[in-house]
């Protein structure tokens, strides 16, 4: 049986994938399209407010599922903090659910494509998203990233959503993050996306703090941040240096130190 295309744009709430979504649209049609939301439970309230209204400009459904766990309670069952390098909590509260997704799409007798936010800037993730896909479904999958030869930038991107749709960008770029991911608490940041977290969100990060200090009892010496070197950095120990060199806090950070999750793209 030849099953219909559907095409779906994998929404992570940021103006990348936002673009993407209404490129889609533009050429395929707003019958033949889904934005595609998988929930860690951990997103900033103004998230939601950002995806339905672009899916309400756009016009085409908004699917929104979840696994119904939150990420630390994923590090507490598998017994595995993520961290910089490795986070579970985004094969099991996105991955999964999206390969999930794709096989009921498939069960309805639709094929489904997917359409990724990544920029030119990440051309080089194509390739692996294309193949990590393609090994987690049970047939492989399209995929495809209509903004890795574009010309516009990210800053492009964001005056045309808030100039011309008159939508409201995530209040987590308003604050000056380079991502709006689990309302600041993304365990794949890297140092300097906590030590912003720390100058403008100093609660959030002590709640990332309180949760590697609880699993930290419970796992023994593990961190979310870690060196090059492998070597680890609780976030008290990075709170406390930071603290302690008020210039080092306030100075402007180049982008995150790592890419968040495999599901991410602005």
């Amino acid at each position: 049986m030849t099953r219909k295309p559907k095409h779906v744009a994998m929404f992570s709430g940021g103006a990348a994938s936002a673009y993407v979504a209404y490129l889609m649209v533009q050429k395929h049609g707003r019958e033949n399209c889904i934005l595609f939301f998988s929930d860690t439970l951990w997103e900033h309230e103004d998230n939601y407010r950002f995806m339905f209204e672009v899916a309400e400009y756009i016009g085409i459904e908004f699917h929104r599922v979840m696994d119904g766990r939150t990420p630390e309670e994923v590090f507490d069952q598998t017994r595995f903090l993520g961290n910089s390098r490795l986070a579970k909590c985004s094969s099991e509260l996105k991955v999964r659910q999206t390969v999930i997704f794709i096989e009921d799409l498939r069960d309805q007798g639709y094929e489904p494509i997917l359409y990724f936010g990544i920029g030119p800037h990440e051309k080089q993730r194509q390739q692996n998203l294309t193949e990590f896909y393609e090994h987690q479904a049970t047939e492989p999958v399209e995929t495809r990233f209509p903004l890795v030869d574009s010309i516009l930038k990210d800053e492009d991107l964001k005056g045309i959503i808030e100039k011309d749709w008159k939508i409201k960008l995530p209040y987590m770029y308003e604050l000056g993050f380079s991502h709006a991911n689990c309302g600041g608490r993304c365990v794949r940041g890297g140092f300097n996306h906590y030590k912003d977290l720390l100058r403008i969100w100093p609660d959030v990060y002590h709640q990332q703090e309180e949760m590697e200090n609880r699993l930290r009892e419970k796992l023994g010496d593990v961190t979310i941040l870690k060196h090059h070197e492998g070597q680890p950095v609780t976030l008290t120990q990075y709170r406390e240096q930071l603290e302690s060199n008020e210039a080092l806090l306030l100075a402007s950070s180049e982008e995150d130190d790592t890419v968040p999750c495999v599901c991410v793209f602005s």
